[in-house]
């Protein structure tokens, strides 16, 4: 029977899954939820069930997993052990392949040509590849990195939020609002934060675009620094030797607006998406005869 391929980009806030013949025909699509490899077992079972979803979708049966070569992009494949132990884990699929979601959006947007991509998310990552050779700026988590990433959005914001609170900034449509979530008291907003997951506060990112529009000074204020933190990323990926930058990512078309006229015009639309980047690392594996783990 015919192989099968299945491409997962695999985000801190939801995974997208698409299944394609052998010529790249788009058999069945797919969501689930965060994939984020720090989440454990239950970001493994997300993208599990959203593969097996695709298959249902396309009208086969379960056991058709059996002949689909599986590529995955991943949030917080930030080494190769953690590739590795990815590859490792029980699956369904002829083979599997692994690596970082960044990875993937750059096989997706470059067709595997020398080129950069900055990923803007629930996290962020920059990563270029140039005459055979990855680099890879920032991505390195929450707790350190991920600026200018909804994460990162939300955290600024919220911060600020307590500023103004503290009497330190002036008070902003936006700072009420979301200080009124937590009832106007800061304690709520530390216990918010201690159990809170990046998704929850890349969920604030959107409320901030909406002040912003608005006028509010705090949004604007928030957003202009995330702008100054993706263009000192691109300049990174530039300075490595891509010539080819792409913007993508869930935030990639709001963040876009607010990155300065010369870094706009001197970006390049993404040939192709981030799932397309993952079955072409499928392709590759299974084209390896490299056997699955």
């Amino acid at each position: 029977m015919e192989d099968l391929f299945i491409g997962v980009d695999g985000g801190g806030t939801r995974c997208r899954v698409r299944l394609a013949d052998a010529a790249g025909k788009a058999l069945g699509e797919s969501e689930g939820g965060p994939a984020n490899i720090g989440l454990g077992r239950s970001a493994w079972d997300n993208v599990l069930g959203a593969c097996l979803d695709a298959v249902r979708k396309a009208g086969l049966d379960d056991a058709d997993l059996r002949r689909v070569h599986a590529g995955m992009g991943l949030a917080g494949v930030i080494a190769e052990s953690y590739r590795r132990d990815t590859e490792a884990l029980p699956h369904p699929f002829a083979s599997l392949a692994v690596d970082s979601d960044a990875y993937v959006a750059w096989l997706g947007a470059h067709e595997g040509r020398d080129g950069a991509v900055l990923i803007l998310g629930t996290g962020s990552c920059g990563l270029a590849v140039v005459n055979g050779v990855r680099r890879t700026i920032g991505g390195w988590g929450p707790d350190i990195s991920d600026e200018a990433s909804g994460m990162a959005i939300g955290r600024e914001a919220l911060r600020r939020a307590l500023w103004a609170n503290d009497g330190l900034i002036p008070a902003t449509p936006l700072t009420e609002e979301l200080l009124a979530f937590f009832e106007g008291k800061p304690e709520k907003v530390v216990e918010w934060t201690r159990s809170a997951r990046t998704a929850d506060l890349a969920g604030l990112a959107p409320r901030v675009f909406e002040h912003a529009d608005a006028g509010d000074a705090v949004a604007v204020d928030v957003l202009e620094g995330a702008a100054r933190d993706a263009e000192r990323t691109i300049a990174g990926l530039r300075a490595f030797g891509a010539e080819r930058v792409s913007l993508v990512g869930g935030l990639a078309r709001h963040m876009e607006g607010w990155l300065s006229a010369k870094v706009r015009e001197e970006l390049v639309p993404p040939a192709h998406d981030a799932m397309d980047g993952a079955i072409l690392l499928a392709k590759h594996r299974s084209m390896a005869g490299v056997p699955s783990p």
